[in-house]
């Protein structure tokens, strides 16, 4: 019988935790990406090679999208296409910290319908099938339904809270961050954390698995504006990400008009 998409995709992220184990904490090499993109290393590269020859040749009629291999307008015409990212976090990566993460999804005309998110070094993964709920090292998992925003427990960079950037004013929430971009949206899955929000331009390879893993958990997933988030667009980016159970995120969106 056919490997499925998803027992694909776990395996290749194993795959590609060993890659990342074998590097990390030895000084991998690492250069800057043009255009202050942040840095690149040689686990990077490893892996995203090991996942190209691993997942396209499993399934050759997919497209490809990936943050370490160079953007080939073929995978728009393409049904299902493979969005993924090598390592999310790779300066927690080069500076010697557990929590980065392989993210590995596959979308079928701009929907993701499968997807999986391993941390190696934490022993954590994430994984989501479109219509059949999202698992946590194979336990299902819910987002937390607190009452409303206050005193809410929130994922996000400290530049997020700036005050301008909420016209209805700055929620009274307790912050935290990590990171992965990736793994930040799959910790308000698992229900640690009640939302998540990033208000910057976002990759489609940081945030297509945990977009599917936090939906499917039951949360409500769009970009800062409210709209629904669409994948492998001509230009692979979204406008921001915001999350979390229904009310949070009613109201993250209500202080962000």
């Amino acid at each position: 019988m056919p490997e499925n998409d998803l027992s694909l995709l776990v395996d290749a992220a194993h795959a590609a935790g060993k890659i990342a184990e074998q590097h990390w904490g030895n000084a991998p090499k690492t250069w800057d990406k043009p255009d202050q993109q942040g840095p690149v290393t040689e686990a990077d590269l490893a892996i995203d090679a090991m996942l190209t020859d691993r997942l396209r040749s499993a399934r050759p009629d997919y497209g490809w999208l990936s943050e370490e291999t160079e953007d080939d307008p073929a995978r728009l015409s393409a049904e299902r296409v493979f969005i993924v990212d090598p390592i999310d976090g790779t300066r927690a990566f080069v500076n010697g910290e557990r929590s980065f993460a392989h993210a590995l999804a596959v979308a079928e005309r701009g929907v993701i319908t499968t997807a999986a998110v391993y941390l190696p070094l934490l022993d954590k993964l994430y994984t989501a099938t479109l219509g059949q709920g999202a698992a946590f090292n194979g336990a299902a998992i819910r987002v937390s339904t607190p009452k409303g925003l206050e005193g809410s427990s929130l994922l996000a960079t400290r530049p997020a809270l700036d005050p301008a950037l909420w016209p209805g004013g700055v929620p009274n929430v307790t912050r935290h961050h990590r990171p992965s971009l990736a793994y930040r949206l799959c910790l308000v899955a698992e229900g640690r954390f009640d939302g998540m929000l990033t208000l910057r331009d976002s990759w489609h390879w940081d945030i297509a698995a945990g977009a599917l893993i936090l939906s499917e958990a039951g949360a409500q997933v769009t970009d800062r504006a409210g709209a629904p988030l669409r994948f492998n667009t001509a230009v692979p980016s979204s406008p921001g990400v915001v999350a979390g159970g229904a009310q949070v995120h009613r109201d993250l969106i209500a202080r962000l008009a």
